[in-house]
């Protein structure tokens, strides 16, 4: 496995994969500014010469340098390499026309929790990738949190409005959770701890019910009581949540079509 840049979510995944058995020996990686913690593991092959034909080359920059990045790389093309890119914006398209038109090209897009393997990786492929290397890329987002393969590229731009930008709502919805809680008299550190374990009880009760977010609300969601009171304003047709997150990642897709083209 060879993977180019190693940056936060870089260095998430391959925390990630060392965890789930992946031999540092079998890793090699390009960086121009190793971290101290890049330059402090053993067993990697930090920007030495790279295999002739390595199974995986990982894509972990930033998409405003592929541009110099790709064309060095471009001899791993056209073969049974299949290129893995997390670095947002540039389509599958992209990748083909560096790499060449044969080549197996995995286009994906992990969030933030993927830091504490909890991420969700959501990938397309292009028709060159065989089920064995669709089951790798799997494979290698699964030791991360969850992947999840795209049958329509297209729908990338979705994805980016929802789980790619969603952690930073989540973070909001703490924020404003804190913010109401000292408003009422809470001390910050506690309304802070409150708000934060709330949501990850809440956010864990979903993971491992079997059943809709809805119906987890209509569940505890007492006729004529505290909560009933709260989602009033929290679902008001127009100026609520529903609403709010709608406009909030529509607008996250429409910026992510925008930036589509390095």
């Amino acid at each position: 496995m060879v993977v180019i840049g190693c940056g936060f979510m870089g260095k998430a995944l391959l925390e990630g994969w060392l965890a789930s058995g992946v031999k540092p020996e079998a890793i090699h990686v390009q960086d121009p500014a190793p971290s101290d913690w890049l330059k402090a593991q053993t067993g990697f092959h930090l920007n030495k010469d790279l295999p002739a034909n390595p199974a995986v080359l990982v894509i972990a920059t930033k998409p405003q340098v592929l541009a110099e990045v790709l064309p060095p790389l471009a001899h791993f093309g056209d073969g049974d390499t299949i290129v893995v890119t997390i670095a947002t914006g540039a389509p599958l398209a992209y990748y083909e026309a560096s790499f060449g038109a044969k080549t197996p090209v995995a286009r994906a897009m992990p969030n933030l929790p993927a830091a504490v393997g909890a991420g969700v990786t959501v990938f397309a492929c292009n028709a060159n990738v065989s089920d064995a290397q669709a089951e790798l890329v799997a494979d290698l987002f699964n030791a991360v949190g969850t992947g999840i393969a795209l049958a329509d590229e297209e729908q990338m731009h979705a994805v980016t409005g929802i789980s790619g930008s969603g952690p930073a709502y989540v973070f909001a919805m703490a924020e404003a959770m804190t913010k109401a809680g000292e408003a009422m008299g809470l001390p910050r550190d506690l309304a802070s701890t409150l708000a934060v374990h709330t949501i990850a009880g809440a956010g864990a009760m979903m993971r491992e019910a079997d059943t809709e977010a809805g119906d987890l609300r209509r569940a505890v969601t007492s006729k004529g009581g505290t909560t009933a009171e709260a989602l009033k304003h929290l679902m008001a047709p127009g100026t609520g949540l529903f609403d709010l997150m709608e406009k909030a990642s529509g607008a996250s897709r429409d910026r992510s079509i925008e930036l589509s083209t390095p």
